[in-house]
């Protein structure tokens, strides 16, 4: 199954993500198919950048988001497109 979930890639105390679309099976920060966004959370507000587009075409697709993306795409009001 193909997810949409959080890849960690920020130094030790400052955490980073990528929100990338993965097989289910390959490990965190392991090998995925494509990057489709960033998530700072150590800005107030954390920081959100999302390629809309292609979130909208993976989700269509079949990809299933994990439960931090849910959170995230919600926030954003991607995920109220999609439904």
């Amino acid at each position: 199954m193909v997810r949409i979930r959080l890849r960690r890639v920020g130094a030790k105390g400052h955490p980073f993500y990528r929100i990338v679309v993965a097989d289910q099976r390959a490990p965190r920060n392991g090998k995925f198919i494509d990057q489709i966004g960033t998530y700072d959370p150590f800005p107030d507000p954390p920081e959100v950048k999302l390629d809309e587009e292609k979130i909208l075409k993976w989700l269509r697709n079949g990809a299933q988001p994990s439960d931090s993306v849910i959170q995230l795409l919600s926030k954003t009001g991607i995920l109220e497109k999609v439904r």
